[in-house]
């Protein structure tokens, strides 16, 4: 039994049938507001001066973490007023947040391998990319209540996991890619995301590591140039490999369980009709039901 938003008929026609959640204009202010505060957040040691104690970075999460979840919130906020979503969505965050954080300890601690990060860009492909941001972060946050994995850095992850699901979100749609090609379009991206998290989670502890050679050592004050060379020499010599097993099997997953589990997350959000304008029939006394736009007698 099709939902009244399955219905061909009713669904809208100037709508593609498996097309993200777009991102309106209060939540882009609000994506482009935190993305602001966590690149500071992140970079500001490289702009840094060698009287500048950096020592501090490490006292930067708390803070961190409390400008954090109110603008998660307002993501989620702006992106039901822009589109008009109800709980259901949600509701679906959470669902699959929960399944995110059961799966990292799955591969956490082992050669790098996360088969969360797969789950993470399909969904952020399925719902678009505010709901992506904020299912990347509480996902990592639901993940690090789970693991003990409590700690300064665990703000820092939520930011870039929701990077991550983010630019899931705003890779071409599918109603320009479709079918095989979407999956290796997908495949390419978890590969070179799950490095890029990888280096950008380097570079907010990389700046306060004491002790390390010359070579891969970060200075406070030199040229910016120089310190990113060194990040670079770190980044090589200590995660390269770990980031590598997370990719690899970003891609096979993406690639075999990819398929159908789009189908499925697109089905979901089909059936839920996260974006369909709710109105009133006409009906007599029996009370005015809510339907999905479309739905009602036709006129």
């Amino acid at each position: 039994m099709k939902s009244p938003a399955d219905r061909p008929q009713n669904r809208p026609k100037n709508r593609p049938k498996n097309r993200p959640v777009r991102i309106g204009p209060r939540g882009a202010a609000a994506l482009v507001l935190v993305t602001l505060i966590g690149i500071g957040a992140f970079g500001w040691p490289l702009l840094a001066d060698r009287q500048s104690g950096l020592l501090a970075h490490s006292q930067d999460a708390p803070w961190l973490f409390a400008a954090l979840l109110p603008l998660l919130v307002a993501v989620v906020v702006a992106t039901i007023a822009d589109h008009g979503m109800d709980a259901k969505a949600v509701a679906m965050l959470g669902v699959l947040a929960a399944v995110g954080a059961a799966l990292r300890p799955l591969g956490a601690g082992t050669a790098g391998l996360e088969p969360m990060f797969f789950l993470m860009v399909l969904a952020g492909r399925v719902l678009g990319p505010g709901f992506g941001f904020v299912l990347g972060s509480v996902t990592m946050f639901a993940s690090a209540l789970l693991t003990g994995g409590v700690g300064p850095w665990m703000p820092f992850q939520m930011l870039t996991m929701g990077w991550f699901a983010l630019g899931a979100g705003l890779l071409p749609g599918p109603e320009r890619i479709r079918g095989r090609a979407e999956l290796l379009m997908l495949a390419a991206y978890g590969f070179a995301g799950a490095f890029a998290y990888g280096a950008v989670m380097n570079l907010q502890g990389w700046t306060i590591i004491p002790g390390m050679s010359d070579g891969i050592s970060f200075h406070a004050g030199e040229p910016l140039a120089a310190n990113l060379a060194r990040f670079v020499a770190y980044y090589l010599a200590t995660s390269l490999g770990w980031d590598l097993g997370r990719a690899v099997l970003t891609v096979v997953l993406t690639l075999t369980l990819g398929g159908t589990l789009l189908r499925a997350l697109r089905r979901a959000t089909r059936r839920a009709a996260f974006d369909a304008p709710a109105s009133f029939d006409s009906g007599g006394a029996e009370g005015r039901r809510p339907v999905a736009d479309g739905c009602g007698s036709g006129h």
